[in-house]
């Protein structure tokens, strides 16, 4: 008995780690990297869940903003996908108004659509983003805190 038992130990982990290698997981759970401040004012934190590939045409990305943070305005080549899952954030695209976005929500851009999103200033947000191309995201302007913050006072008083 003493054998059999010392037998499955040794033997479990070759197990676990054959049956893993076999499969490209990724964890929802894990919070991503820390974006670094380069088109973006406050924290964001990215996790690449699936990257598009000769088999697959489209990246899922969980994003995860503190509140008072903010993407600046960009565009992609293909249609992005936005799936609120946590908090509440502002979305606009050129020529709109801005509007809230809450856990639930989903909305779609159209290709080449200017636009931004991010958290709100009392809520931080978590969204999954599906957009496809190997270069899915051009920037087009810098989104100053004082523009942000006369969204969010506008949004406010709605």
């Amino acid at each position: 008995m003493k054998k059999i038992i010392i037998s499955i130990l040794l033997l479990f982990p070759l197990v676990v780690i054959s049956q893993n290698s076999e499969y490209n997981i990724n964890s929802y759970s894990e919070a991503g990297t820390k974006a670094p401040n380069t088109h973006y004012i406050g924290e964001a934190w990215l996790n690449p869940l699936l990257r598009a590939d000769d088999d697959l045409n489209y990246n899922i990305t969980k994003a995860t903003f503190k509140a008072n943070s903010t993407l600046d305005w960009h565009k992609h080549a293909s249609p992005q996908i936005l799936i609120y899952v946590e908090g509440e954030g502002y979305y606009q695209e050129r020529g709109k108004e801005p509007v809230i976005l809450k856990a639930g929500d989903v909305i779609k851009c159209d290709k080449n659509t200017e636009h931004w999103h991010s958290s709100t200033k009392e809520s931080d947000v978590t969204y999954l983003a599906i957009y496809g191309g190997d270069t899915p995201t051009s920037w087009t302007e810098v989104l100053s805190q004082e523009y942000y913050d006369s969204v969010a006072e506008k949004l406010k008083s709605n």
